[in-house]
């Protein structure tokens, strides 16, 4: 990809090769966020059984690092739209880190709460600003770009549930906070080579324009629902995978994280083709395409056994998260005056409210039946997506 190719032809140079290394660095932080944001997941299982844990109580777990690292998204993104402080950025990882890592110390369901909290608040505030960043300045191959950083963190969501298997396995269960580390890395990373971003193209003042969202809340609206559909699958599957593929499947801990860190990079890859797909087809074909073409697989998972159920849920996560890059910069392209808050939108707070939702009721509904039947039925819901995508407008 390259920079002076992408980027607006009136950036010099050396603002297309700060844009770049902006890129980056901001790539480098969303991969530590989301790496930290896979934490509860994975060491879930262990939990559950140390501290004696319902199905219900695991959801609200999940549940409430949703609400905390998602639906408070929004706040954040109006908070960096308004100050413009790289702080929101910088401050993440180590926060996200330090909190996240620490769920092994927690005495009771109390504790756990607690510092799911507090982690979650590392992980929403660094996703509006520097979402925001990585397309600034961009007029081609936007969705390239944005997939690129978003991939980054999907890869380290992908890879967050192998880190926290092999940090209690090396060092123990109880010692896991030292999985802290990287996050307070990354943060020393982005406070020495992080600039504060550009002021916004529409002024820079410190101000929010509800009118810029207004004019377009039809398109916005269409745009959230699909984010909120799609992410009915991917963060409850991504919650509850492990306990599933342990308490159901009668895998090992480790091996069910390792398939779990596996579907997740499946769907870093689609989110990195969704977003060259969208450059070449437009993003309203893309979401239509992912919408239909993961339930067969998904629904292969959990109807067959051995490698080719493995292989469904693989090929399912690859094509859901098609759409990861495409709605934020449709909805960031909609809304150029206040890009941080609509991604937001659509990275954070339609993700977070539909796992707050679906999480704790996939728990409950699981204490009744099985974890195999309702994720099963899940499986289906992206058809509801399909039929959202085919309402938007074909440019945007």
């Amino acid at each position: 990809m390259s920079s002076t190719a992408a980027v607006s032809p009136t950036f010099s140079a050396a603002q297309a090769r700060t844009t770049a290394a902006a890129l980056t660095l901001l790539s480098a932080g969303h991969f530590a966020i989301d790496l930290y944001a896979a934490a509860l997941a994975a060491v879930q299982p262990t939990l559950v059984d140390k501290l004696h844990l319902s199905l219900t109580q695991a959801g609200i777990l999940g549940g409430l690092l949703i609400t905390s690292s998602s639906v408070a998204q929004p706040l954040y993104g109006y908070l960096a739209d308004r100050f413009h402080s790289r702080m929101f950025t910088v401050l993440a990882p180590a926060v996200a880190g330090i909190f996240l890592s620490a769920l092994c110390l927690a005495p009771n369901f109390g504790w756990l709460l607690l510092l799911v909290v507090l982690g979650g608040a590392g992980v929403a505030s660094f996703h509006p600003q520097a979402s925001s960043r990585v397309t600034h300045g961009v007029q081609a191959s936007r969705g390239t770009w944005m997939a690129v950083f978003i991939s980054a963190g999907t890869l380290g969501m992908a890879l967050g549930p192998t880190f926290f298997s092999w940090i209690p396995a090396w060092l123990g269960f109880e010692r896991t906070y030292w999985a802290a580390i990287p996050g307070l890395l990354v943060t020393a990373l982005l406070w020495v080579s992080l600039p504060e971003g550009p002021r916004s193209e529409h002024g820079g003042k410190k101000s929010f324009h509800f009118e810029s969202l207004r004019d377009v809340w039809k398109p916005l609206a269409l745009l959230y629902f699909c984010v909120f559909i799609r992410s009915v699958v991917q963060v409850t599957y991504a919650q509850f995978i492990p306990l599933y593929l342990h308490r159901e499947r009668g895998l090992t801990v480790s091996h069910a994280n390792y398939i779990l860190s596996a579907y997740l990079t499946f769907g870093a890859l689609g989110g990195f083709a969704g977003g060259r797909l969208a450059d070449r087809i437009g993003g309203r074909r893309v979401i239509m395409m992912s919408m239909v073409g993961s339930v067969p697989f998904l629904l292969t998972f959990f109807h067959t056994g051995g490698m080719l159920s493995y292989a469904g849920l693989l090929l399912g996560g690859l094509v859901l998260l098609f759409t990861i890059p495409v709605n934020v910069v449709m909805a960031q392209e909609l809304a150029p005056a206040q890009t941080g808050t609509v991604s937001a939108l659509m990275m954070g707070f339609a993700w977070g409210t539909s796992g707050l939702v679906f999480i704790p009721l996939t728990g409950w509904l699981a204490d009744q039946w099985s974890l195999n039947t309702v994720l099963g039925a899940l499986a289906v819901v992206p058809v509801v997506g399909f039929e959202l995508a085919r309402r938007l407008p074909e440019k945007h």
